[in-house]
């Protein structure tokens, strides 16, 4: 396992193994919990504009732009613990790069041009587009911010699906060589835990947005229409997502040892 840390080179102590696992465990468990969240925020922020797009209704307007300033805030902190993974991968696990560098390194590059090009591109649109383009425009903007955001959640899974179940490749000196594209995407570990990564989004973000109405309910706040609508979104979400997550982990469960560090 140090080899994953140093290569070939050398080798280091226990000591400094377990504080690499750390940091990095604490770095993607923070992550983790901002892609979960704003995963399922950008869906039911998504569906609310539909609504507000087809009804019209200036609820829905208002509920479109204080969920969606949440969201957004929780995407940038999102993307700045990111990219500290990212210097972690080749900082910390060089020996994993080197090794099945030429998996990985394909995978996550999708991922990163998905994400930092296509979803945040489209996200500044629709953040810097109100009343600027027609309101079927704005609503595409943010169905496409929430599409890429599942097509950057299913690359970041096929890298850790290779992990837990390596397939479609062969070894050349001692190196992982990418010899089977359809294999890779289509690897059993990357998709349940793809529809239990969905399904657990949606559930947070159900949670969330129940709790906050709650939470200004509970204060006795004078939009008690909105956040008791809001509150009705968040538990009508979270009821069928909290099933699908529960069922879905079960079947998502890593069939192979894992190889991650």
């Amino acid at each position: 396992m140090a080899d994953l840390l140093t290569g070939a080179s050398g080798s280091v102590s226990a000591e400094t193994l377990d504080l690499a696992r750390l940091q990095f465990a604490l770095t993607a468990g923070g992550h983790f919990l901002f892609v979960t969240l704003t995963l399922g925020l950008a869906t039911i922020v998504a569906c609310v504009q539909t609504r507000a797009t087809i009804s019209g209704r200036p609820l829905h307007a208002r509920m479109v732009r204080f969920w969606g300033q949440l969201y957004v805030i929780n995407y940038a902190v999102g993307i700045v613990t990111g990219i500290v993974m990212e210097f972690q991968f080749g900082l910390s696990w060089s020996g994993l790069t080197h090794d099945v560098g030429n998996i990985l390194g394909a995978s996550l590059a999708v991922e990163t041009i998905v994400a930092f090009f296509v979803e945040s591109t489209f996200l500044g649109l629709w953040i810097f587009g109100w009343n600027r383009f027609g309101k079927w425009v704005h609503l595409t903007l943010i169905w496409v911010v929430t599409l890429t955001a599942y097509l950057s959640a299913y690359w970041i899974l096929v890298a850790n699906g290779f992990l837990n179940h390596p397939v479609g490749h062969r070894m050349e000196d001692g190196q992982a060589v990418l010899d089977d594209v359809g294999a890779l995407l289509t690897n059993p570990s990357a998709l349940l835990a793809f529809g239990h990564i969905l399904a657990g989004s949606l559930l947070t973000a159900g949670f969330f947005m129940a709790g906050v109405s709650a939470y200004h309910l509970f204060r006795r706040t004078p939009e008690w229409e909105f956040f008791g609508r809001s509150l009705r979104i968040g538990v009508f979400v979270s009821l069928p997502a909290l099933v699908v997550t529960a069922g879905s982990a079960v079947f998502s469960w890593p069939r192979s040892p894992s190889c991650n560090p």
